[in-house]
């Protein structure tokens, strides 16, 4: 998507759509005066019929007949309240892009208001919910009649739009890398296995010269001692691979090396702890973590953040078969704890073991693993916060930071040390489930604690929020992959290089 961000008067942007805000109840803003002036009134018309309204995702418009540089003005609904909120802008720029598509748009203009949002806020709202509102994630329809089509040029105006630019070309980098994360997790499992997700990681790496791309196979997986990975995938005829990516910029600022762990489960059937067979095609998803980690990484370094960043991507299936690994059996981690297996549908925790191990010894500071890890997330929270769990409060505090400026939502869980019995085995180090229905979030957040070293790590369960049962009622309107954690993971990588 091309973005422009001018210093013009709206009334001469030329755009398909000229786009401003409308709360609720209807009070048209200074600029949206200015535009029914120019427009004979017709906006007023329609407040007065009770046809223009201002809930939240609601979209009016009203064609110009060559009275503006504009085609259409849409008046976008974004609610009510005092103050208006960065998602509630994304919500109205995604219905805006929506029904742009829907009338042959490609070109939609914004007018940055004075509504208790920062310009740079606003610009990069209207960028997300503009890029992300109107994904297709029709890929594999061979018709045309049910495809969405997106926006190709954006054009920022009024009050502090020139210098907001450049914060919405970033916004603009990082949203079409959530897009591509989406792409893969909405992929089938048949073309998305361990074998392509590692070779979209060399093509990623192959496009900037600070990334350096590297996959270990099966056998030097075995080899290095990463026996928990190696055990979840042995039951596919797919074989598994460690991806990694090395950011290395010329320009990286102080110590910190982050580390990025991503689980990439590209199908689980849940092995011989069989799932049900009700909406197993959605474990495609259970990739969205390890997707998420190489997409960022993607973003930061076509950024060109200053800071090094080191990620790290288990992927495998979890499938049944006579190769398949099985309760009962003991693993030995590539720290050489071990593990008795008492699900075979815990697996994710048992691959990000060793990956959080290689990451930590292969110079990562400061970690973060991001997993679509536990169905007791969703039930606890929904699609809309991913639950995160850390070793550091202030390094909790850091990412939930991001989290909230970056839209990708993450709240804070305790990690007590009281949960450490739950796994508690009485044949290995610690087993990889509990027989109890408790605090199935926590203590597979203590589990992976056990193989995290020494330094700041949180993990973050996006079970709910990675992929979508049905849609929300904001820019993500449809089910199927958010690309969660892309815009957290690059704003954090953001704040640790400031």
């Amino acid at each position: 998507m091309e973005i422009e961000a001018v210093d013009i008067s709206p009334a001469e942007v030329d755009a398909d759509v000229l786009a401003f805000a409308v709360p609720d109840p209807v009070e048209l803003p200074a600029s949206g005066r200015e535009l029914d002036e120019r427009v004979g009134g017709e906006l007023r018309h329609l407040i007065e019929d009770g046809e223009l309204k201002g809930r939240l995702g609601k979209t009016t418009l009203v064609h110009t007949s060559g009275r503006l540089g504009a085609h259409r003005v849409a008046a976008a609904g974004v609610g009510g309240g005092e103050t208006l909120d960065a998602d509630a802008l994304r919500t109205a720029a995604a219905a805006v892009a929506i029904r742009a598509g829907e009338v042959g748009g490609r070109s939609v203009a914004w007018i940055l208001g004075e509504n208790g949002l920062a310009a740079a806020e606003q610009a990069r709202a209207i960028v997300d919910g503009t890029a992300l509102g109107p994904y297709d994630s029709g890929h594999w329809k061979t018709g045309e009649n049910d495809r969405r089509h997106g926006v190709e040029r954006l054009v920022l105006c009024g009050p502090g739009a020139a210098a907001a630019g450049e914060e919405a070309r970033r916004a603009n980098v990082v949203a079409s890398w959530t897009n591509r994360c989406r792409d893969f997790v909405n992929a089938p499992p048949n073309e998305c296995t361990p074998i392509r997700l590692a070779e979209w990681a060399e093509e990623t790496a192959g496009r900037f010269p600070a990334l350096t791309f590297e996959a270990l196979g099966i056998d030097e997986i075995k080899a290095a001692g990463m026996g928990a990975l190696a055990a979840v995938s042995q039951g596919s005829d797919n074989p598994a691979r460690l991806i990694k990516l090395s950011y290395e910029p010329a320009n990286a600022k102080g110590d910190v090396v982050l580390g990025l762990i991503g689980k990439a489960i590209t199908f689980d059937s849940g092995g011989l702890s069989l799932k049900p067979a009700d909406r197993m095609e959605e474990m495609k998803s259970d990739m969205g973590g390890g997707a998420a980690a190489l997409a960022a990484t993607g973003a930061i370094a076509e950024l060109e953040l200053p800071v090094r960043v080191l990620t790290v991507v288990p992927s495998c299936e979890n499938m049944p078969g006579g190769h398949s690994y099985r309760p009962g059996d003991i693993i030995t981690a590539l720290n050489g704890k071990t593990i008795e297996i008492t699900n075979t549908d815990a697996e994710g925790r048992l691959i990000l073991a060793d990956a959080l191990w290689h990451a930590r010894q292969s110079g990562a500071t400061h970690m973060i693993d991001l997993a679509t890890l536990t169905g007791a997330m969703v039930i606890a929270m929904g699609d809309y916060y991913a639950g995160l769990f850390a070793n550091d409060q202030e390094w909790a505090e850091t990412i939930r930071g991001a989290a909230e400026a970056s839209g990708d939502h993450a709240w804070i869980w305790p990690l007590h040390e009281t949960y450490r019995r739950y796994i508690d085995s009485s044949f290995a180090d610690m087993k990889n489930s509990s027989e109890y229905r408790q605090g199935s979030p926590i203590l597979a957040a203590r589990f992976l604690e056990e193989f995290v070293g020494e330094g700041p790590w949180a993990h973050m369960d996006i079970a709910g929020t990675a992929y979508l049962e049905r849609g929300r009622d904001d820019y993500y309107d449809s089910p199927g992959a958010t690309g969660y954690g892309v815009r957290l993971l690059t704003e954090l990588a953001r704040r640790v290089s400031a």
